[in-house]
């Protein structure tokens, strides 16, 4: 019963979280759907979420690792995937293997050097949560997308218009590869051993894995009735369970239950401590604690207690007013990003901003940040710009990293400014007519000043620009525009200009 449960429970929440990545429609409630991101651990942690932080570590001490069973979408594939393997290979049996604690210590402490040396691209990529999300992103979506538009073929061809044609693009190809490595790394070792993501490279699971040795519930063997068939430890595909031993790792079993369904002595209980005498308590207790475990707790503390610390700068690269091509000086941040240190020092990559942004404005940086801010959220303008009613990234982010706006505080927040380069200008190049830049400026920071000939050329006023790129999308100069958006380093509000 308690397997069957997790199942529901773990399909369901997987289910919502991949289809809050690939719905373009807008389908699903953004309140049920927004609720799956906010509950995963490492972007609460970076939005220093106090309530849900706690609420996930009394989850742990309470039933284990509940979390990484039914909640992290990254552990819910490698069950899928374990599960397709078994079908495929009825016979295949996992066997106990010891916890490789060092590997899972110094991935650790990996995670948390690479916040305290301001190089977030480690906690990025090997965070669950955003790891799921860039698969989800970059593969599932098109994916999708592909189906919708083939449903809507097949279905306009007999007059109904339930489905329509949408566009599929590749977010960028960067990104996309390493969601194929990432998938197919975390797919093979599923396949092969079941859950060894989760217990040898995943932060999450070994801080999580350090809670759960003390938790109230757990699987626990009775080794009165267990007569070592080994029938527990050939389901156990977190390596946790050794038969000969009679002995259960707590901190690598993620409540999957599949043990229980399978021992005919009735002897795996996910319970409570038995009660015991004093004096057979004392001895137990004595018998369990030793230095090791000492130090691993230790080392786990440390780690958790680590806060996130200020991320490295863009370096910037030069602006040319000529034909060769330009580049940012700064990259433009999502609205409500506050500030290049904020966006480096909370974001985890994990590209929901990006699949929900209904402008296809926002993509994954590739050095707009440095090597350091890689695959996080930066905004360009060739297929779109910024509405200023839309507060969507804001909105779904669920580590801080851009902060909620209202939409008057959008109108007025500046993520960048825009620059006019005058000698590639249609009006200075072909001496005609134009002024589409300051006709699609939504704030009117743009005006058209006199040239010659009656001919006039646009200016720009920095305090009234808020860095939409509705000029540059709207530029009609090729084969570069000639008005384009500078992002600012500190985002600001032409309330304060």
């Amino acid at each position: 019963m308690l397997k069957q449960v997790r199942v529901a429970v773990s399909v369901a929440l997987f289910a919502l979280v991949t289809f809050y990545f690939i719905d373009f429609a807008g389908l699903m409630s953004e309140n049920t759907t927004d609720l799956t991101a906010k509950i995963q651990l490492i972007p609460a942690a970076m939005a220093a979420s106090v309530f849900t932080l706690v609420a996930l570590a009394a989850l742990t001490l309470l039933f284990g690792r509940a979390y990484c069973s039914s909640i992290c979408p990254l552990g819910i594939f490698q069950d899928v995937v374990a599960w397709v393997s078994k079908q495929a290979a009825p016979k295949k049996r996992y066997k106990f293997s010891k916890a490789k604690n060092i590997l899972r210590l110094s991935m650790l402490a990996a995670a948390v050097a690479a916040v305290f040396l301001k190089f977030p691209l480690v906690v990025g990529l090997i965070d669950p949560y955003s790891a799921y999300g860039r698969i989800a992103a970059n593969i599932f979506r098109p994916v999708y997308k592909s189906g919708n538009n083939a449903l809507a073929e097949i279905f306009t061809s007999f007059g109904n218009y339930t489905f329509y044609k949408t566009d599929v693009f590749i977010i960028s190809m960067p990104s996309l590869a390493v969601a194929a490595l990432t998938m197919l790394a975390v797919g093979y070792l599923a396949w092969r051993n079941g859950r060894t993501y989760c217990n040898t490279i995943c932060p999450v699971g070994t801080v999580l894995g350090l809670l759960s040795r003390f938790s109230v519930f757990k699987v626990r063997m009775d080794e009165g009735k267990c007569n070592s068939c080994g029938a527990c430890e050939i389901r156990c595909k977190t390596a946790c369970i050794n038969s000969q031993q009679k002995t259960v790792d707590s901190s690598r079993c993620v409540d999957c239950f599949s043990c229980l369904d399978v021992c005919r002595r009735n002897a795996l209980h996910f319970a409570p401590p038995p009660v015991r005498s004093k004096s057979a308590d004392t001895a137990a207790t004595k018998a369990l604690v030793d230095e090791g475990k000492r130090r691993f707790l230790k080392a786990g503390a440390a780690a958790v207690a680590a806060v996130p610390v200020a991320a490295i700068k863009s370096e910037a690269s030069s602006l040319t007013g000529s034909r060769k091509k330009y580049a940012r000086q700064q990259p433009v941040l999502p609205p409500g990003a506050i500030s290049t240190e904020n966006m480096l020092k909370r974001c985890t990559s994990c590209h929901l901003c990006i699949s929900k942004c209904p402008s296809r404005v926002l993509k994954p940086a590739f050095m707009e940040y440095g090597l350091a801010g890689m695959m996080q959220p930066t905004a360009h303008f060739e297929k779109g710009f910024c509405s200023l009613s839309c507060t969507v990234c804001s909105e779904v982010c669920p580590s801080g990293a851009i902060r909620r706006l209202t939409k008057e505080e959008k109108r007025h927040t500046q993520s960048g400014y825009a620059v006019f380069t005058r000698n590639i200008c249609t009006v200075i190049t072909s001496e005609a007519s134009c002024g589409v830049c300051s006709e699609h400026c939504p704030t009117q920071a743009i005006s058209m000043i006199p040239h010659k000939n009656g001919l006039t050329v646009p200016y720009v006023n920095v305090n009234a620009c808020v860095g939409c790129g509705a000029c540059e999308f709207s530029c009609p100069a090729r084969p570069l525009r000639a008005i384009h958006v500078e992002g600012r380093e500190v985002q600001g509000s032409t309330l304060n200009s």
